[in-house]
């Protein structure tokens, strides 16, 4: 299932929304040097994706060896120091704004400018951005707890989109998403219920992460896992302007 478009208008203009979207962008194209120098966009990922290991190890470094494997320092049969890196502390922000494709960036702008306008539009501009930036620490640090010795960068803003995905969920649960389906050789467009869409989303998560890991997948389950669950207990914290009329268009049943 992929969603397109949800029926509830927004009553601002969402610019925190787009400026997050624009950020990214910004972020893979231009910093990143997407579709540039294979190297510097290899050495990018490396400085300034988080790396859980450096998290759990502070002051400890990592750093790409001949092989393209990651080497930190204090771990077992490593020797010397790294080359100097980007703080730590400053890698918990810029690796939520770093992607590692144009499909992983496409589909998580996707899914923020869909669900991600009313959810500003549910809190405000100021509280949105607070929301999206704490939802995409606790993700990663949902990751770290997984995995604290992992010497592999994480990126994505998955974990903050994650969180928006959750608050919507709770929010407006009855909200129709048009969404495209596929199924093998047969497509076409339907209207479900954002409670069923994002339900989906969430348990595919959980089975992938939880129930079936996939060894070296490259997906951050845990921070999709732990973003979501902090969309859900928090939004009523910070949304104070909530619509309450939009189930006026949307008073089909959540099956």
């Amino acid at each position: 299932m992929f969603p397109l478009k949800d029926n509830i208008p927004t009553r601002r203009f969402p610019i925190v929304t787009i400026a997050l979207i624009v950020a990214n962008v910004l972020m893979f194209f231009w910093f990143q040097e997407a579709f540039g120098d294979e190297r510097v966009f290899e050495q990018r990922v490396v400085e300034y994706g988080a790396i859980p290991y450096e998290i759990t190890h502070p002051g400890q470094e990592c750093e790409a060896g001949r092989g393209g494997e990651l080497l930190c320092e204090g771990q077992r049969g490593v020797r010397g120091e790294a080359e100097p890196q980007a703080s730590t502390w400053i890698t918990l922000f810029t690796s939520m704004f770093m992607h590692g494709g144009l499909l992983h960036i496409a589909g998580n702008m996707l899914y923020l400018w869909i669900f991600g306008n009313n959810i500003e539009d549910s809190m405000g501009r100021l509280r949105f951005l607070a929301f999206y930036v704490l939802g995409g620490l606790v993700a990663l640090g949902a990751q770290t707890a997984i995995g604290p010795d992992a010497a592999v960068p994480t990126i994505g803003a998955s974990g903050a989109v994650a969180a928006v995905l959750g608050g919507y969920l709770l929010l407006y649960p009855r909200a129709r998403v048009t969404t495209l389906v596929v199924l093998i050789f047969f497509i076409t467009f339907i209207q479900l219920p954002a409670l069923l869409v994002l339900g989906f989303w969430f348990l595919l998560q959980l089975y992938q992460g939880v129930l079936e890991p996939a060894a070296g997948s490259g997906v951050a389950y845990f921070a999709h896992i732990g973003g979501f669950v902090f969309g859900l207990l928090l939004i009523k914290a910070f949304a104070n302007r909530a619509k309450g009329d939009y189930e006026e268009r949307s008073r089909y049943p959540v099956y």
